[in-house]
């Protein structure tokens, strides 16, 4: 009740008159209402010249060399696209290039949650420390805001806390209550405590040992890649010449007449695809680099110091069975000091993450200590009847968190908890920090700051309400719309629907038909994801330009399971080759490229690596005989290894029948050296990894036990992808 009126007495005070005549619950939605309401009006005073159809990648690099900007970013992530909305809605005359994809760095590799900051919000409290409170409540309202400009790419989360020592239950209760007051009418759903009997219920495979009760709160999810490139396709039709893979080479600067003093009034930038360079003036040049702050600070005086301390942070992506469909887990207190979070994500499993000091790079790489870290983290909470094994990680990947120290505060070596806009000499305007929540408040900062420093005529920011790439035509039901009119897989149209928001109708009407009685349209790219060839055309329209763009962000098929997204990149760059114009030169480099990206970035080096450890082997002398054993009934003329010839044949003589690409690729999982064949040695340490629980769900594992099985019987056996781990 107290907890009520304390929220009523904030809401008489900024209502007024209404709050006193309206109860709370009637007051809330009055609020919400009102800012709908101007969101709308706000909204209407805009002009939008690419509101049917996107320029080119080729029409927005010759806008960047034709014609001098009032603002030109340096950066494509989150903060990047977010000053540039925030501009060109400002009626600025704006401008953006990234030297990567959009998103391809730490915007892409968060924990994919839209928070706060329980933990924050925690120090506050104990520390009685005012700037952190502001900060959780900042973050808390564009938590509100994010989750309602893309309904489609985000919703709420709840989020449950295990409690397993009596005294707990009452301090995490109060610390989760305060987090829904400071969120006020913006609070997504109020706090709940479990009982053990619930909380096992929400969550059976939790550890049911000394478990005292839970606690469960709410936060935001979204699906980071594709809010990004929403954000940016958003400025993009709002008249934002933008291209990615457009690298910034040096900063172009000339004499102020008033002080005589170099200021900086654009990039010489290089077009990566190309080659080609040129110039692109600017009146005012923002620095939203993330982890590479520094480099572009020293283009501007090679002299300054550095103020980006990069931290890097390790995700997994295990089963989805390992969690409940719509229920997260918090780890607050981890066995060194440190927050696991457990979500649901994609019809996936997401642990994460660590917080480890790194060198700056533009392609991060998993350790493995620090997988097992997050394996070890897990194993604690889940119950001992659910085996977490190191073969489950499907993908795994690093992001670095751009933790940044204040260059205008007199202790230089203290980490700004919060972000920092800072102004050169020269002009450079640098925004730094931050987390990926509160990117939007961060750019309407960032542009106040330029704004005043360089004289800009502009309006008021207008971001707030403002709806993304999407939003417009999305409903909760639109799946349906597209399953009825399209003939698409339910699974299928869902996928659209909370991807593409109301543009997943562009997408269904690139569907090829199946040749097949249902689906009518919508050819997948791998049989156990939703995502299908029509994306990927798509994709084109969206600025993707190579292979790994369409695996790692605008589908997300490498962050979820790198044998799978592996698999599909044939077919990938067979559409984009013929949409592109690209040589069979090209089309090699870009199935190379991609699979580094995924053996080196998203984990799937991890599995060769559990094949090949020198460590013993595990098996016995009667395992070691049985798999022999095994291993022969293939190598009939017992020459020491096995090729897909001789699967196949064995295959054949059971009525078992496997396309043949299906059957390199099986075989190529386990071919650590890549000579084309499985020795021996290959094959037992595989079964070692199995049984050690390095490998799970070997689909050549699989496959030689069903058929060895049914030689026996000579019975039919069907033999199905099994997923695998890395």
């Amino acid at each position: 009740m107290a907890f009520r009126e304390a929220i009523k007495r904030t809401a008489i005070i900024g209502g007024g008159a209404v709050a006193t005549v309206l109860g709370l619950s009637q007051f809330i939605e009055y609020r919400k209402k009102q800012a709908r309401l101007a969101h709308v009006a706000a909204e209407a005073e805009l002009r939008v010249p690419f509101a049917d159809e996107l320029p080119s990648r080729q029409a927005q690099l010759a806008t960047l060399k034709s014609k001098e900007f009032d603002i030109l970013v340096i950066g494509g992530g989150a903060t990047g696209v977010g000053c540039a909305l925030d501009a060109v809605t400002r009626n600025l005359n704006t401008a953006l290039v990234e030297r990567n994809d959009f998103s391809s760095g730490t915007s892409s590799r968060s924990t994919k949650l839209i928070h706060g900051g329980v933990r924050y919000l925690q120090k506050a409290i104990m520390k009685l420390d005012y700037e952190q409170y502001m900060m959780v409540k900042e973050a808390l309202h564009e938590r509100a805001n994010l989750l309602e400009v893309a309904p489609h790419l985000s919703a709420p989360l709840p989020i449950m806390l295990p409690v397993y020592k009596w005294w707990q239950l009452p301090y995490y209760w109060a610390g989760i209550k305060m987090y829904d007051l400071v969120a006020g009418i913006q609070c997504l759903k109020s706090s709940y405590v479990l009982s053990k009997t619930k909380a096992l219920e929400f969550f059976p495979m939790l550890k049911k040992d000394k478990l005292v009760g839970a606690i469960v709160y709410y936060d935001g999810q979204h699906n980071d890649a594709r809010m990004n490139l929403a954000i940016g396709l958003t400025a993009a039709r709002y008249g934002a010449a933008m291209a990615n893979y457009t690298e910034v080479v040096h900063l172009l600067k000339k004499k102020d007449p008033l002080t005589g003093s170099d200021k900086v009034c654009g990039a010489h930038c290089r077009d990566v695809l190309t080659g080609e360079e040129f110039n692109i003036k600017a009146k005012c040049v923002i620095n939203a680099t993330g982890p590479f702050t520094d480099s572009v600070r020293k283009m501007d005086c090679q002299e300054t110091q550095n103020i980006c301390q990069p931290s890097a942070g390790v995700h997994i992506v295990i089963p989805g069975y390992y969690s409940p469909d719509n229920m997260g887990l918090l780890d607050p207190a981890t066995s060194d000091g440190r927050v696991i979070f457990f979500l649901p994500w994609e019809k996936m499993t997401i642990a994460g993450t660590t917080d480890t000091p790194t060198n700056v790079t533009a392609h991060p790489i998993p350790g493995e200590d620090d997988i097992n870290f997050i394996l070890r983290e897990v194993r604690n909470y889940l119950s001992p009847d659910v085996e977490v094994r190191r073969g489950d990680v499907l993908a795994a990947w690093s992001g670095i968190r751009p933790l940044v120290t204040d260059p205008n505060s007199k202790d230089t070596q203290s980490i700004c908890r919060n972000h920092i806009v800072s102004i050169s000499d020269s002009g450079l305007v640098t925004i730094a920090g931050g987390k990926w929540t509160t990117y939007r408040s961060m750019a309407e900062e960032t542009l106040d700051a330029a704004i005043k420093t360089h004289g800009l005529p502009a309006e008021k920011c207008k971001t707030v309400g403002l709806m993304l790439e999407g939003s417009k035509g999305w409903t909760p039901t639109l799946y349906i719309r597209l399953v009825q009119d399209y003939g698409l897989e339910q699974e299928v149209a869902q996928h659209l629907a909370s991807t593409y928001g109301g543009k997943a109708y562009d997408v269904a009407k690139m569907a090829l038909v199946t040749g097949q009685r249902w689906p009518i349209v919508g050819k997948r790219l791998v049989s156990e994801f939703p995502y299908i060839e029509a994306e990927v055309l798509y994709a084109m329209k969206e600025y993707a330009c190579t292979a790994i763009d369409l695996i790692a962000r605008r589908t997300r098929l490498g962050f979820l399971n790198v044998q799978a997204a592996d698999e599909a990149l044939p077919r990938i760059v067979q559409i984009m080759a013929k949409e592109l114009g690209w040589s069979q030169e090209r089309k090699t480099a870009e199935l190379e490229a991609a699979k580094k990206f995924l053996y080196h970035e998203m984990g799937y080096r991890s599995r060769s690596e559990q094949l090949t450890k020198t460590s013993e082997m595990t098996l016995d002398n009667q395992e070691v005989a049985r798999y022999k054993k095994r291993f022969h009934k293939f190598d009939k003329e017992r020459k020491g290894f096995i090729t897909t010839v001789d699967v196949q044949q064995v295959l054949d003589s059971i009525n078992v029948h496997i396309d043949e690409n299906a059957l390199h690729e099986i075989l190529n999982e386990v071919d650590v050296n890549k000579n084309g064949q499985i020795e021996i040695d290959e094959f037992l340490q595989l079964m070692s990894a199995v049984k050690k629980g390095q490998v799970s769900d070997s689909r050549l594992a699989i496959l030689m036990k069903s058929a060895e099985e049914t030689l026996d019987m000579r019975g039919p056996v069907t033999v199905d992808r099994s997923g695998g781990g890395v």
